[in-house]
Protein backbone atom coordinates (compact mmCIF):
# COMPACT_ATOMS: atom_id res chain seq x y z
CA UNK A 1 0.00 0.00 0.00
CA UNK A 2 1.36 3.44 -0.87
CA UNK A 3 2.27 5.69 2.11
CA UNK A 4 -0.48 8.21 1.28
CA UNK A 5 -3.03 5.41 0.97
CA UNK A 6 -2.02 4.05 4.37
CA UNK A 7 -2.32 7.48 6.03
CA UNK A 8 -5.71 8.06 4.43
CA UNK A 9 -7.02 4.63 5.45
CA UNK A 10 -5.76 5.03 9.03
CA UNK A 11 -7.35 8.48 9.41
CA UNK A 12 -10.69 7.30 8.00
CA UNK A 13 -10.59 4.34 10.39
CA UNK A 14 -9.96 6.65 13.35
CA UNK A 15 -12.82 8.92 12.32
CA UNK A 16 -15.12 5.89 12.08
CA UNK A 17 -14.05 4.61 15.47
CA UNK A 18 -14.59 8.06 16.98
CA UNK A 19 -18.10 8.18 15.50
CA UNK A 20 -18.89 4.76 16.96
CA UNK A 21 -17.53 5.84 20.33
CA UNK A 22 -19.67 8.98 20.25
CA UNK A 23 -22.76 6.77 19.98
CA UNK A 24 -21.90 4.65 23.01
CA UNK A 25 -23.56 5.16 26.38
CA UNK A 26 -21.41 7.32 28.62
CA UNK A 27 -19.17 8.58 25.84
CA UNK A 28 -17.20 11.71 26.64
CA UNK A 29 -18.77 14.02 24.07
CA UNK A 30 -16.45 16.87 25.06
CA UNK A 31 -13.57 14.65 23.95
CA UNK A 32 -15.35 13.82 20.70
CA UNK A 33 -16.05 17.50 20.05
CA UNK A 34 -12.42 18.39 20.76
CA UNK A 35 -10.81 15.65 18.67
CA UNK A 36 -13.17 15.39 15.69
CA UNK A 37 -12.28 18.67 13.93
CA UNK A 38 -8.53 18.12 14.30
CA UNK A 39 -8.75 14.57 13.06
CA UNK A 40 -10.90 15.58 10.11
CA UNK A 41 -8.52 18.45 9.27
CA UNK A 42 -5.59 16.02 9.25
CA UNK A 43 -7.31 13.85 6.65
CA UNK A 44 -4.97 13.80 3.66
CA UNK A 45 -6.28 14.17 0.12
CA UNK A 46 -7.76 11.04 -1.36
CA UNK A 47 -4.80 9.10 -2.77
CA UNK A 48 -4.85 7.94 -6.36
CA UNK A 49 -2.96 4.77 -5.54
CA UNK A 50 -0.11 5.83 -7.80
CA UNK A 51 3.28 6.43 -6.28
CA UNK A 52 5.31 9.33 -7.60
Amino acid sequence: MCPDCEDFARTVLLLGQLALYADTTGADLDFVDAVSPSLAASLPEVPTGEES
